[in-house]
């Protein structure tokens, strides 16, 4: 499939009216075109079914390189999938796409499928771990958003307590930043992992709720009594 077919295919999903809402909404100044996520997820299943690997790979590459807004959510829809074999591909094009995030919908689209390669080979742990000094917002949150699995496991191994662990040290790191996005991003990792495991939780907010905005530590308790 070309990026000119996969364009074609996008636009013919295209609801009249909906653009400029969408671009409201998600603040963007780069091209709207007005197509609702289902259509999005229809031809992204299609996509992954029809195209290997390598031919995936480009296809996401071209489409995120127009810089149209489903365009880059079609993307990173195209990566999302839990066994992709070989994947090291997926993840250096994921990785690639980090510094370029300022939208959080788009953001939010990649890391999910970095997600899956991170549950995959939590080794690459440690290159999310470099994302974590970058002076670039987008990328200190995307490090706590590609690690949410491991807010939700109910009988995590040794290892996953290391990295939740690990990534709870991240999340102390960016207490101090009261820039909204990294505060949000403190609150839905503390938030998520006290459901499964409020004792950590705990103990960060005694930590750190002196410091934190009322708002994300209000947040980080939703769930707790």
């Amino acid at each position: 499939m070309t990026l000119d077919d996969a364009l074609e295919a996008l636009k013919a999903h295209v609801e009249t009216g909906r653009a400029q809402g969408m671009a409201s909404y998600h603040k963007q100044t780069r091209e709207v075109l007005g197509i609702p996520n289902p259509a999005l997820n229809d031809l992204t299943k299609e996509w992954r079914q029809t195209l290997d690997v390598e031919e995936r790979v480009a296809l996401a590459s071209a489409l995120w390189d127009t810089d149209i807004f489903e365009a880059r959510i079609a993307a990173a829809k195209m990566l999302t999938q839990a066994r992709i074999r070989p994947d090291d591909a997926v993840w250096d094009l994921i990785q690639s796409w980090v510094p370029q995030f300022d939208s959080w919908a788009i953001a939010d689209h990649v890391c999910m499928a970095g997600q899956k390669r991170l549950m995959a080979d939590p080794s690459r742990i440690d290159d999310v771990e470099a994302w974590t000094t970058s002076d670039h917002k987008w990328t200190r949150r995307a490090a706590l958003v590609i690690t949410l699995p491991w807010t939700k496991q109910n009988f995590p191994k040794p290892n996953d307590l290391e990295i939740r662990d690990r990534v709870l040290g991240w999340a102390g790191t960016y207490v101090p930043d009261h820039e909204w996005f990294i505060q949000k991003s403190i609150a839905w990792w503390l938030r998520d992992l006290s459901k499964h495991d409020a004792p950590r939780v705990e103990a960060f907010l005694a930590s750190h709720a002196g410091d934190m905005k009322p708002s994300a530590v209000k947040e980080a308790r939703k769930y707790m009594k």
